[in-house]
């Protein structure tokens, strides 16, 4: 029970989800040991309670901290630059656009924009999971994550169900040819029959986690056609405004891919 009244302290340490803290900060704040403060970091980043900024080493509030009453989720200030712009993407292709980020082995949605003339809607909202395989935001993630990270995420998904993997293996493959050539990857009934998506990346930070912009609607109302022809330029130019403002806003430095 104290290691978890004091793994609790270090998350209440933090005042939003943007503030970056290091062991020192985190033992100041906390009135704990450092050696103490070390060895509850360690276990919080393993259970993605907590994130580590690899330039830095602090930490942040990690996207478990979702499952707490939504700490992370309040302050993350990319909701904010995107939510006008996916609004107007929702609004012209008649889709659902989320954000997503990746939790243990599901994505997450971290917000969500439904088209206001659209007859029907799909049955999902914030905290909804998403399996990675089948569906267009998991695929992303996988084609748009460094190689060492997408080795080690599709290493556990494989340990997890063999058998499922073996079966997504080549939709899995079409999804990078996909992502290389458009940088979008698709899900067209391949997750659930009644529903098609679409995906693509927002990389902006590169001590902000991975976050994916994904487009979906009712298989019966939208064709792939309609998201390879007008749905996928929307979404892409979405990705390149969300950037430019939130980077305007918080004046921080752009992510360059590797």
């Amino acid at each position: 029970m104290t290691a978890l009244a004091r793994g609790l302290l270090v998350l209440r340490a933090f005042k939003s989800g943007e503030e970056r803290l290091g062991n020192h900060e985190l033992a100041v704040r906390c009135n704990l040991p450092k050696s103490t403060i070390s060895r509850l970091t360690y276990t919080l980043v393993k259970l993605g309670f907590l994130h580590q900024v690899e330039e830095s080493g602090n930490y942040r509030l990690g996207m478990a901290t979702l499952t707490l009453g939504g700490t992370t989720l309040s302050h993350l200030d990319v909701r904010q630059a995107s939510a006008a712009i996916l609004q107007e993407v929702a609004d012209k292709t008649l889709t659902m656009v989320s954000l997503g980020l990746l939790d243990d082995l599901s994505m997450v949605y971290i917000a969500t924009h439904r088209s206001e003339a659209a007859v029907v809607t799909l049955r999902l909202d914030v905290g909804s999971r998403l399996p990675i395989a089948s569906t267009a935001m998991g695929r992303t993630y996988l084609a748009a994550s460094p190689p060492a990270i997408r080795e080690q995420l599709i290493e556990r998904l494989q340990t997890l169900d063999a058998a499922a993997w073996k079966r997504a293996l080549p939709e899995v493959r079409k999804a990078m040819s996909d992502y290389a050539r458009t940088r979008c990857t698709y899900s067209f009934g391949e997750w659930k029959q009644q529903i098609n998506g679409m995906a693509t990346p927002l990389q902006l930070t590169p001590d902000l986690p991975l976050i994916i912009i994904n487009a979906a609607a009712p298989s019966h109302l939208t064709t792939p056609e309609h998201f390879l022809t007008n749905v996928q330029p929307l979404l892409l130019d979405a990705a390149t405004r969300i950037s430019k403002i939130y980077l305007q806003t918080t004046g921080k430095v752009a992510f360059k891919a590797k």
